[in-house]
This record gives structure tokens, sequence and C-alpha cells, in this order.
């Protein structure tokens, strides 16, 4: 098996620290946060203003790397499924997902809207949300 190296471009800055506590997606009440951006990736962030709907990919350090299947959302009532259909974050490879908006840069921290992870999530990646393709 060939190994991954990933390492982290920033990390979440939120007001949510205990992952019980966050919403369960970035549109259910998620606060706003600060990604916090390494300062060895400034360049990469030169781009970016106000406005711009983003993707945001995360590791979820605090994870159960070891689930493999959950009841959706913690419901029992719900089947249990496999962690590939579902949005858990316990799951093999923990990562993380969010669409959010930037609403402002300052330097290296990202003001956004819509994210749920928990305060200290490293961040592995920040890429555009695409328009329509005549737009691209």
């Amino acid at each position: 098996m060939n190994a991954a190296e990933l390492r982290p471009v920033g990390w979440v800055r939120s007001p949510v620290a205990d992952p019980s506590d966050a919403a369960r997606q970035g549109d259910e009440g998620a606060p706003d946060v600060v990604v916090e951006l390494d300062p060895s990736v400034a360049a990469a962030a030169a781009d970016l203003h106000p406005g711009d709907d983003l993707l945001l990919l995360t590791w979820f350090h605090l994870a159960d790397r070891a689930t493999l299947a959950v009841h959706p959302r913690g419901d029992t009532a719900r089947p249990v499924t496999g962690v590939f259909a579902t949005r858990s974050p316990d799951r093999p490879n923990p990562i993380g997902l969010h669409r959010v908006r930037l609403l402002g840069v300052d330097g290296l921290r990202l003001h956004v809207s819509g994210c749920e992870a928990v305060d200290g999530t490293p961040v592995v990646d920040v890429k555009p949300v695409l328009g329509a393709v005549d737009e691209r």
C-alpha cells in the first residue's frame, strides 16, 4: 500500500471545542469560524475575496478511524449504514468537506461561515466552488 502524506495548510479556530456540540452540517447552525493559514501557504490565498464560496477539506483529528458503519445522524431508528454512504466524521480516512462562504480576509486569517468543524481541526486544502461551465 502506498502511503499518502498530508500536511495542514491551516487550522480551524472555532468557539466549538467538543464534536458533540458541533452542528451536523454547516447549514444547520454552525458558527462563523476563522481558518488560520500556515505562513508557508500565504501566497496560495492571494486571490481569495470576500463573498467567494469555498470548499474546505479538513482532517477530523478526533474521529474514530475504526468506524465502518453508523446509524445516520446518530438516530438509532435509522438502519446501520456504511460510512461511505453517510457524512459521518468517523470513517477510515476522516476527511471533512465543508462548503463555506468567505466573509473576510485578514492576513493569514480567513473568516468563513458555514463550517461545522471544531476548534483545532486541521485544514488540508482550500478550493473554490466551481460555477457553471461557461463561468470557468
